[in-house]
């Protein structure tokens, strides 16, 4: 039997999710998430995961089981998939993986190495002493400590700097030494088709912007006063949701309604030129459309 598996990448509001719809209606197949933000719970409009009338045409996987007041790693999703794919009724369905997070892909493909794990302590000495530093500083920073990480990276934001700079004071290794161990991916006997949705940049600036008015309007305030009920440490990777701080601001009172979507709308539109850079580099040899 020919085990087969469809990869779907693509930056924020592409088009991911009707592609992989269409696709698994058409190959028997299952959705399986590889989006870092939509494993999270609670997080359900404002990570775009996908609705009841998207759910109810195919079977979807590995969508908002994960608590927000957790840290859930690249190599824990990793494991997540490995279990699924062994359940029995994934036997001869075709794999949809869709999402816009790179590294989810990289590992799946080609494996991924558990990285120690980096105390807390450490990782918030970090996100203080970077805190007020501007890109070209950070740069500077991570060449400083790291060069061989920051000649990957290039432009760090400064979720990945905290991560590199945290997994080399934890480990004494680079960030770059864990990435380069013997790894085995989860799909080397799969037949895999590999897809990137590229869409012309103006086009996703207007879906952006009239995707986070829709999530505004459609339950987005009101998963963002649950957020703040749990009263979950800001740096928590659930917390640093594109929505979440600017909704939080504008209920505090710290802005305006309209003041909050721009920002979270700008704050859009930078992640999805980084995921553009991270495909552009890494997935080169993709099927882009």
């Amino acid at each position: 039997m020919v085990k087969r598996a469809i990869l779907i990448a693509g930056s924020t509001a592409s088009g991911k999710s009707a592609l992989a719809i269409e696709l698994a209606l058409q190959n028997d197949g299952v959705i399986v998430n590889a989006d870092s933000m939509q494993v999270y719970d609670v997080l359900n409009v404002l990570s775009a995961r996908p609705q009841a009338g998207e759910l109810s045409q195919v079977p979807h996987h590995l969508y908002g089981y994960v608590a927000p007041s957790l840290r859930h790693s690249t190599g824990a999703w990793l494991r997540d998939v490995a279990e699924l794919m062994s359940t029995p009724q994934l036997v001869g369905r075709t794999l949809i993986f869709v999402g816009g997070t790179g590294l989810y892909f990289q590992a799946l493909i080609d494996g991924f190495i558990e990285i120690p794990p980096v105390a807390p302590e450490i990782v918030t000495k970090i996100e203080k002493e970077i805190l007020p530093m501007d890109q070209a500083a950070r740069l500077e920073l991570l060449f400083e400590r790291d060069p061989e990480i920051a000649a990957q990276l290039q432009e760090p934001d400064p979720q990945r700097l905290v991560r590199a700079l945290s997994v080399l004071e934890a480990t004494g290794h680079s960030l770059a030494h864990w990435q380069n161990q013997k790894q085995q991916g989860l799909l080397d006997d799969y037949e895999v088709q590999r897809i990137v949705l590229n869409v012309e940049r103006n086009i996703l600036r207007e879906r952006i912007a009239q995707r986070f008015e829709l999530m505004m309007q459609g339950g987005a305030v009101e998963e963002v006063r649950v957020m703040m009920a749990l009263h979950l440490e800001p740096n928590l990777p659930a917390m640093k949701a594109i929505g979440v701080r600017q909704i939080s601001d504008w209920l505090g009172g710290e802005l305006s309604r309209d003041e909050a979507i721009r920002l979270s709308v700008t704050a859009s539109h930078q992640y999805a030129k980084r995921q553009r850079t991270w495909f552009r580099k890494r997935m080169a040899d993709w099927d882009w459309r």
